[in-house]
Formats: structure tokens, C-alpha cells, sequence
């Protein structure tokens, strides 16, 4: 048995104990309880508007009922900007992809409120969400908004737009297919740029090759205003697959 196979066999041995593996995550878990009104929210909506990754590769057109051009965000947050977003354009599909609970149960709670009916969540790690349940070339776009900055040096290695996730996004996009960055840490906005500028295939959509004035389809957040008060910046960035 050489080491590849032992390693494997050690693993599936865990695995079937239930003993805990250690895995690459795009994120670091942070439970938090539901509030009433979100876990009603779970209990209502769920059976229509989420999605299982164990169900694998997703048919949109069955999804949603129709064929039209489909967002993923990752790491919606609260969901306050990705409902705002999928109300606005009702003649576009939107998936959201969070890991935290309250806050897929938050993002419920407001779609109902609002009435949105062309949005799909999953609660689930988006790496493995891209990797086994979006067909290549499937999305028209891609966000990821204010993801964590892991703003000390020695933890940027954590930080989530790096160039391997860089690729698994191009593969899923179509040719033209757009993805949306925004962070409002001027390091991270810094490492967003070079590890783009330095991706094949993608097309910066900036007049002056860097960043872009906020898109009016991005909601400008709460946190966002008062930072705006208080000086801070956010900066946008959108690229295109060319190819």
C-alpha cells in the first residue's frame, strides 16, 4: 500500500468511527442563536427556497422554475443586501450561499417580508457548494461583499479570494460572466487587485484599471453610510471571464 493509499484508508477508518477530520474551510464558524422570528422564518421557507449540497449538481431551470440569468453571492451576512438586490431585478435568479444559520434564517425572514420569490440559499461552505453543486459556465455573476479581512499579516493566508478560488469562479461563470468584489479594509482591497491582475482570463472593468465607483445593483449597507461619515473607504472591484 503506497503512502496515498494508506492516508486514504486512514481517513475512511476515521470517518467511520466519527472521529472529527480537520478540512480547508472558506471560513471560520461562528454559532450564534436564533431568534424567533428566524427560526420561523427556517421552518416556512426552507422547503422552498433552500438548497442541500448533498443533493449535488443543481438543474436551474428546475431550481427556479425557469431559465434566466443566475447570481451566487457568497457570504450574504444578515441577507439585508442580497434580498434588496433580488427584488430589484426580479428577472434574474439570485443564490445565496452562508454558512451561519441566524443569518440564513434572517435572510428568510426579510425575503418573505419582501415578497422575493427568485432567491435560492444554501447553508453550507461555498467552496464545496461551487465545486459539487454549480455546473461549469451555469452563473452570470458572482459577489462576494465585505468578506472577513483577516487583517493580520500572518492570517492572510485565510483570506478568501486567493488564486486557486479565483479559478474554481471562472470556471463557473459563462464568457462575459462578472465577478462583483467589494471590502471596505484598503489591505484586502490591495491583495483583491493583485491577485486578480495577476489571474489569467478575466478582464478588469475599470476605467483606470483598478477599482470602481459602488454599482447602484449594490445596496449601500448601514455600516457602510456611517463609515462614510467617519472617512472610511470601500472599494469595488468587477471583472469579467474573457475566456
Amino acid at each position: 500500500m503506497n503512502d496515498k493509499e494508506s492516508t486514504q484508508k486512514n481517513l475512511s477508518e476515521a470517518q467511520e468511527q466519527g472521529r472529527y477530520i480537520r478540512r480547508i474551510r472558506s471560513f471560520v464558524k461562528r454559532e450564534g442563536r436564533l431568534t424567533k422570528g428566524q427560526a420561523s422564518a427556517l421552518e416556512r421557507s426552507w422547503p422552498t427556497m433552500g438548497l442541500k449540497h448533498e443533493d449535488g449538481l443543481l438543474d436551474l431551470g428546475k431550481v427556479f422554475g425557469r431559465e434566466a440569468d443566475t447570481i451566487v453571492e457568497i457570504g450574504f451576512g444578515m441577507g439585508h443586501s442580497l434580498v434588496e438586490m433580488a427584488a430589484a431585478a426580479p428577472e434574474k435568479n439570485f443564490i445565496g450561499i452562508e454558512v451561519h444559520r441566524p443569518g440564513v434564517g434572517a435572510c428568510l425572514m426579510e425575503a418573505e417580508e419582501q415578497g422575493v420569490t427568485n432567491l435560492r440559499v444554501f447553508e453550507h461552505d461555498a467552496v464545496e457548494v461551487l465545486q459539487d453543486c454549480i455546473a461549469d459556465e451555469a452563473l452570470a455573476g458572482v459577489q462576494v461583499f465585505f468578506p472577513d479581512p483577516w487583517h493580520k499579516k500572518r492570517h492572510h493566508k485565510r483570506r478568501l479570494i486567493q488564486p486557486e478560488f479565483v479559478e474554481q469562479l471562472r470556471r463557473k461563470l459563462r464568457i462575459g460572466g462578472v465577478l462583483h468584489l467589494a471590502t471596505d479594509w484598503e489591505n484586502y482591497a490591495e491583495h483583491m487587485l493583485e491577485v486578480m491582475q495577476n489571474a489569467s482570463k478575466w478582464q478588469n472593468l475599470s476605467a483606470t484599471n483598478d477599482y470602481i465607483p459602488r454599482p447602484e445593483e449594490r445596496p449601500l449597507t448601514k455600516f457602510e453610510k456611517r463609515g462614510a461619515r467617519l472617512g472610511h473607504g470601500v472599494w469595488d472591484l468587477k471583472f469579467s471571464r474573457v475566456e
